[in-house]
C-alpha cells in the first residue's frame, strides 16, 4: 500500500502521485460507487500497485478531506494563486474582487500575483500596492519571463496545495512551468495511457512542484457568479472596511448613499483605497440586479 496525492482524474481512471515512486494510474474500487463517493482530484488516497513496471493500481481508500470546491471539483486545496498581469491583458480589478470574495466564500486563503513587472508602466506597481496592500492577502509582484519575484512565491507555496485561477492571457501556463522542479508531472506518459493528449487540458490537474508541494491547473477557472452572495454581506468582504463598518449612523449601511456614513469618511480621508470602493460599490449593484431579478 502507498499514500499518495490524485493529481488527475479522467475516463475512469485516476492518476496518483506517489513521493519518490512517481505517478501511478489507478482505478477505483466498486465500494465508492456502492457509498457514492466520488475520488476528486487533490484527494489525498491509498492505492495498491499491482504493476510496478508499469505504475497501474487500484485506488483503495480516499483519506479525510480538508477542503472541498466545487468549481473546480477539488480537495484539500489550502490556498488559491489569483494570478493578474500589468499588461497585456490590462488588470481588471473588479474581477480580481470578484475572484477574492469567492475564495473566501469557499473558506480558500488567496495569494494576489501580479505577472509580467518587466512591462509594467511606471506607477503601476505601486498603484497596485496602494490598492490591495491592506486587503488582508499577500501580495507578489513577479516577472516570469525575467525570473523576478519567484524564489519569495516559492515560499508561499512550499507544502501546500495552491488552486491557480486568473484571465487568459496572463501566464498561468508560464508560471506553472517556471515553478515545477525536477518534479514534474509524468504529462507524456499520462497521454500516451489516455490516448487523447491535448484534450485532457480541459480537466482540473495537479502539478508537483515537489514532493509536498502542488499546484492545481484549471481550465476555464476564470471567472465567478458569486451565487448566494447577499448584498448585504457585500461589506463583510472588504477587510479595509471593517475599522468603521458599525461606526455609520445607520445601523446595516451600505456604505452608499446614506449619510454619515463612517466608510465614506475614511474613504474621503484616504483610509480606504478609491479602486477598492468603486469596485464595491459595482459588486453591490450587480448583486442587487441580480436581486431584483429574482424576484420579478
Amino acid at each position: 500500500m502507498h499514500k499518495g496525492k490524485i493529481i488527475k482524474g479522467i475516463a475512469g481512471f485516476y492518476y496518483v502521485h506517489v513521493a519518490g515512486s512517481g505517478v501511478y494510474e489507478c482505478r477505483a474500487r466498486g465500494i465508492f460507487r456502492k457509498d457514492d463517493v466520488k475520488p476528486l482530484v487533490g484527494d489525498d488516497v491509498m492505492i495498491e500497485v499491482l504493476d510496478e513496471r508499469d505504475k497501474e493500481g487500484n485506488l483503495v481508500e480516499i483519506l479525510p478531506r480538508t477542503s472541498t470546491l466545487i468549481r473546480p471539483a477539488s480537495a484539500n486545496v489550502d490556498q488559491a494563486l489569483i494570478l493578474f498581469a500589468f499588461r497585456s491583458p490590462n488588470p481588471n480589478l473588479r474581477l480580481l474582487d470578484r475572484f477574492l470574495i469567492a475564495m473566501e466564500m469557499a473558506g480558500v486563503p488567496s495569494l494576489i500575483v501580479f505577472n509580467k513587472l518587466d512591462k509594467a508602466e511606471e506607477g503601476a506597481e505601486e498603484t497596485i500596492r496602494e490598492a490591495y496592500g491592506n486587503c488582508g492577502c499577500p501580495l507578489h509582484m513577479i516577472s516570469v519571463k525575467k525570473g523576478q519575484g519567484l524564489d519569495e512565491l516559492r515560499e508561499h507555496l512550499r507544502g501546500r496545495t495552491t488552486v491557480l485561477a486568473g484571465p487568459s492571457g496572463v501566464g498561468k501556463s508560464s508560471l506553472t512551468n517556471a515553478l515545477q522542479s525536477d518534479v514534474a508531472m509524468e504529462t507524456g506518459e499520462i497521454s500516451k495511457k489516455l490516448k487523447r493528449g491535448r484534450n485532457t487540458t480541459r480537466h482540473a490537474q495537479i502539478v508537483p512542484l515537489d514532493d509536498t508541494s502542488f499546484l492545481m491547473d484549471t481550465p476555464g477557472f476564470t471567472a465567478f457568479d458569486l451565487a448566494g452572495l447577499k448584498k448585504e454581506e457585500l461589506r463583510l468582504y472588504y477587510p479595509e472596511f471593517a475599522p468603521h463598518n458599525d461606526k455609520c449612523y445607520y445601523a446595516g449601511c451600505a456604505h452608499l448613499g446614506e449619510p454619515d456614513c463612517a466608510v465614506k469618511l475614511a474613504l474621503g480621508l484616504g483610509e480606504i483605497p478609491q479602486i477598492r470602493y468603486d469596485n464595491y460599490a459595482a459588486i453591490y449593484s450587480e448583486l442587487y440586479e441580480a436581486e431584483k431579478r429574482r424576484y420579478q
